[in-house]
């Protein structure tokens, strides 16, 4: 037998195993956790001096992405003051991390915001599903330009359907965006909300392409393909010109 038909008999034996705990063993080249996402670019020696992460949280992916890429700067944008505690304590550990407490946008001045869900939490321009504050709004472009930020750029969005505005609200800066992160739905889950393969043709428009896909995440009642993040690199990048596997 050979090391490749072992490793297959014995995987799925694991596996057999494993699933009575709702595991799965898999090879780390078709991992689909951050860490592994994160290896494969900076496997691919994709370059950026920025990190612009969206929907930041306490600053737990922002950290994740320090540990592989140590030498760029950090603009951690959230639009919850409840992780504020955290997100000062970062900025100052570490030098190179800054952070704004707003909701990013298309225009600057203010948009409503669910805040229900300190884990969550959804812009939008109007009072609907359940937006009833209001929070301070900026722009990336104008994040961008204030701080005088250096290209080129890592943007990552954990925005729960408000992408579109925030896109707009960073035409400049896509253009100068070597990598863009991107929670994506298989839903419409609010108002303007584009379901995955929507992301991925409205990016393909600003010059990007998918090359990663991470924590896709399965409706626990039905098991139907609930959410999942992509990576997207530009499209003009040579990996994009071979159609072969191997």
């Amino acid at each position: 037998m050979t090391m490749t038909g072992f490793w297959s008999r014995s995987a799925y034996i694991t596996n057999l195993l494993l699933h009575r705990f709702g595991c799965e063993l898999m090879r780390s080249s078709n991992s689909v956790s951050w860490q592994a996402a994160l290896a494969r670019i900076h496997r691919l020696g994709l370059q950026f001096s920025t990190v612009i992460d969206i929907g930041a949280s306490d600053g737990r992916w922002s950290r994740q992405a320090q540990k592989w890429f140590p030498s760029a700067s950090y603009l951690l944008i959230e639009a919850q003051d409840v992780h504020e505690p955290r997100l000062r304590a970062y900025k100052a550990r570490a030098g190179n991390v800054d952070y704004v407490l707003a909701a990013a946008a298309d225009t600057c001045g203010e948009v409503f915001f669910n805040a229900s869900d300190p884990s969550g939490g959804l812009a939008s321009h109007n009072d609907s599903n359940g937006c009833i504050d209001r929070v301070h709004a900026t722009t990336v472009d104008v994040e961008v330009q204030m701080r005088s930020l250096q290209p080129p750029f890592l943007i990552k969005l954990d925005t729960h359907g408000f992408e579109v505005p925030i896109l707009k609200g960073a035409e400049s800066t896509l253009a100068n965006t070597a990598v863009i992160c991107m929670e994506t739905y298989n839903f419409i889950l609010c108002d303007g909300c584009l379901r995955f393969y929507e992301a991925c043709a409205f990016l393909q428009q600003k010059g990007f392409a998918p090359i990663g896909l991470v924590s896709p995440l399965f409706r626990r009642r039905d098991g139907i393909l609930w959410q999942m993040d992509l990576v997207f690199a530009r499209a003009d990048r040579k990996e994009f010109q071979s159609l072969r596997f191997g």
